[in-house]
């Protein structure tokens, strides 16, 4: 095990210390019956550890090189690939546990909220920076299209800091375990994620300005949306709830 290093360019940081995993099973509420989708199994430590609490364990790797180190058991499937590539939804999980390599960390999160509609719960090992964004309020620097996202679909149901020494390499940054769980799913959910994208995308500028930029209004319908739901056309997307962002979505139709 000592003998493998961890890719930076895949945002490898491998979880070594065993401590940790009492947590996530908690966090994650493991029960006999899970199907459990675990993006980034590295030396297979959290991977052994979910076999042996869970009916099966769908382990998505990207590092061929890795085969040797994860667990060869009935209740085990490893799918080789690019988690952003593969129909992670054909696995049928219930629940995403994993320490997600850092650099996919908010594409996989951000995917799997509409893409994998099976998925009730996610339990995930990511940077403190990405954990704080997730569950951030309206106003804050923090708070993104991931954060709207995210809340507009879940609900925040754990939060543990995390320290750098269970990892190897030892990361730079602070992480932190997040659980969430499904709660709904807004009409037209898509429309809508299109609308957060764009909102974001140029975030010091207007709401109208941004979705102009974004090729979804003119600044004048946007104005117009705006109006609609008790906002001036001077407003910024930071300054929007979650549930503002949906009723933008419809105004703008």
């Amino acid at each position: 095990m000592s003998r493998v290093r961890p890719k930076k360019e895949l945002g490898q940081h491998f979880l070594v210390d065993e401590n940790i995993l009492g947590v996530i099973g908690r966090l994650a509420d493991l029960q006999v019956d899970d199907v459990v989708l675990e993006i980034g199994p590295g030396l297979g430590v959290l991977t052994g550890y979910l076999a042996d609490r869970v009916a099966h364990v769908h382990a998505v790797e990207l590092d061929r090189s890795l085969e040797p180190h994860l667990p060869r058991r009935a209740n085990v499937t490893v799918h080789w690939g690019d988690a952003l590539r593969l129909d992670l939804a054909a696995y049928g999980a219930g629940k995403l546990v994993a320490n997600l390599p850092y650099n996919v960390a908010t594409p996989i999160l951000v995917e799997s909220l509409d893409g994998i509609p099976t998925l009730d719960s996610w339990t995930v090992m990511v940077q403190r920076e990405v954990a704080d964004r997730l569950f951030a309020r309206p106003g804050t620097k923090a708070y993104g299209a991931v954060t709207v996202l995210v809340q507009l679909v879940a609900e925040r149901t754990g939060f543990h800091p995390v320290s750098r020494a269970v990892f190897r390499p030892r990361p730079n940054v602070d992480s932190a375990l997040v659980a969430f769980r499904r709660v709904a799913m807004p009409p037209d959910y898509a429309r809508v994620k299109q609308v957060v994208s764009g909102a974001f995308a140029h975030r010091r500028k207007t709401l109208p300005n941004s979705l102009e930029l974004a090729g979804l209004a003119s600044r004048k319908r946007a104005a117009e949306a705006l109006a609609a739901i008790g906002r001036d056309p001077a407003t910024r997307a930071e300054a929007l709830a979650p549930a503002e962002f949906v009723a933008l979505a419809d105004a703008l139709r």
